[in-house]
C-alpha cells in the first residue's frame, strides 16, 4: 500500500525521485499516466492489470467509456526507476499536470500520485472545507 506525501523537484529533463519507500512496491517496471484533478497516476503492473481490465469490459458503445479510456491509455506509459531513484516523466504528462519545478508525492493506496506543489496546495485548500460532508458521504460505503 502506498501512503504519505513527499516533496521533489523535477528537473529541466522532466525527472523526478520517488520516494525509497515507494520503489520496493512498484516493482522494475509500472505505468505512469494521466491522472484525474490534473495530476499524474502511477500504477505498479499488477494493479494495472487489474485496471486494464475493468476498462476493456466497458461498452464501446457508450460515449462517456470511450473517452475515459482514450484519456486514460493514450497518456500511459511504461516505466522504471532510475539508478538515482527517479522516474522520466514524459513531456505530454509533464504538461498536462502543469508539473514545474516543485511537485508533491502522494501515496493513496493502490497507486502513487504526482502534483505541481501549487495545484496540490489549491486542491487541499478547496477539500478542507468539505472535508466533514465528504466524510460524512464515504459513511455509505461503512467507513
Amino acid at each position: 500500500m502506498f501512503m504519505g506525501e513527499f516533496h521533489h523537484s523535477i528537473d529541466t529533463k522532466g525527472r523526478v525521485i520517488v520516494p525509497s519507500k515507494f520503489r520496493e512496491e512498484l516493482g522494475e517496471t509500472f505505468v505512469v499516466t494521466r491522472g484525474l484533478d490534473q495530476c499524474i497516476f502511477i500504477y505498479p503492473m499488477n494493479e494495472w492489470n487489474i485496471l486494464e481490465q475493468k476498462l476493456k469490459a466497458l461498452s464501446l458503445t457508450k460515449k462517456d467509456a470511450r473517452a475515459f479510456t482514450r484519456f486514460f491509455f493514450s497518456g500511459a506509459t511504461e516505466c522504471e526507476v532510475d539508478k538515482q531513484g527517479r522516474i522520466n516523466i514524459a513531456t505530454p504528462l509533464i504538461n498536462y499536470a502543469s508539473l514545474e519545478k516543485e511537485c508533491v508525492v502522494i501515496g493513496v493506496s493502490n497507486r502513487i500520485e504526482i502534483w505541481s506543489k501549487s495545484i496540490w496546495e489549491h486542491y487541499l485548500t478547496q477539500q478542507e472545507n468539505s472535508f466533514a460532508e465528504i466524510a460524512e458521504n464515504m459513511l455509505d460505503f461503512d467507513l
